[in-house]
This record gives C-alpha cells, sequence and structure tokens, in this order.
C-alpha cells in the first residue's frame, strides 16, 4: 500500500514539474519573440530591457562584442530614427538548466538582408523575469561553401 502511495505522490510531482518547465518555455519563448518585435518596431525601451544590465551582445562582426552600454550606443541611433531590423524566427530550441533560473536558447531567424541567421544565447530569471544574458549573433554558411567565403575574409582581413 506504501509502495502506490508512493506511486501517486511521485507520479504528481512529475506532472507538476512538466507542467512547471512548459510554463517556463512559454515565458523564455514570449521574451526572445519580444525581443525581435521590438526591434522590429524600433522599441528601444522594450528592446533594451529585455536585456540584463550585464548583457553581452555578440554580432556577426568579429569585432562585435558589446556590453549592454556599448550595444545600446549601437542601437539607439537607428531605433531613435525608427529603423529597425525584422528577423523572424522559424525555429527556437530552449534548454533550461536545474531550478528554472538559467536557460540557453538558440533559434533559426529569417532576414530580409542576410537571409537565414542563427541567434543562440543565454536567459537568466530576474527578479523582473526572464531576461536575455548573452545574444549571439551568427550567418548561416552552408558547408558547400564555406571555403569560398573563408577565402573571401581571409582576403578582406589582409587589406585591413
Amino acid at each position: 500500500m506504501k509502495i502506490q502511495y508512493l506511486w501517486v505522490i511521485f507520479t504528481c510531482m512529475s506532472f507538476v514539474a512538466q507542467a512547471q518547465h512548459a510554463k517556463e518555455e512559454q515565458a523564455i519563448d514570449k521574451v526572445l519573440s519580444e525581443f525581435h518585435q521590438a526591434a522590429a518596431d524600433a522599441n528601444a525601451k522594450l528592446y533594451l530591457n529585455l536585456l540584463t544590465d550585464d548583457a553581452i551582445f555578440l554580432g556577426t562582426d568579429g569585432t562585435e562584442r558589446w556590453t549592454k552600454t556599448q550595444f545600446t550606443d549601437f542601437v539607439l541611433p537607428y531605433f531613435n530614427q525608427g529603423k529597425g531590423w525584422v528577423y523572424i524566427a522559424k525555429e527556437r530550441n530552449v534548454s533550461l538548466l536545474s531550478q528554472h533560473k538559467v536557460a540557453f536558447f538558440d533559434e533559426v531567424l529569417e532576414n530580409k538582408k542576410y537571409g537565414y541567421c542563427r541567434g543562440s544565447g543565454v536567459l537568466v530569471q530576474t527578479d523582473q523575469g526572464w531576461k536575455i544574458s548573452q545574444y549571439n549573433l551568427t550567418l548561416l554558411v552552408p558547408n558547400d561553401i564555406v571555403e569560398q567565403v573563408t577565402e573571401t575574409i581571409q582576403t578582406y582581413q589582409k587589406t585591413q
């Protein structure tokens, strides 16, 4: 009889944990979607507020490793003119770490200028909800042309 009670308790706890996990994944998905929509709308306040104070943004150029302050300085001139950028999430994967305080993600994005890109990063649970602690934007290069792309980059770097 005790084993049956333990089984019922364990099963209930498992359902609760799964529900909490799904709830957190939905909250993270919402933050990332709001991040991209705020960029498209050139909404600096929302966009930057979705980043932690110590956030790091890694852009597509090798020189683009920005603190939140540096990234703000990059973003504001565009957003203040009403110019944002549109990245549409086509696929997103979220992984939660223990106790649902940290999550990492990767997403395939579509952009009119760059085609398909990958965003990846880390979110942390704060008193204000989930916030992006690191975002890394990369271009997706097909393996069949990676040597050409690499040669082009190396040629460019020699001229700098």
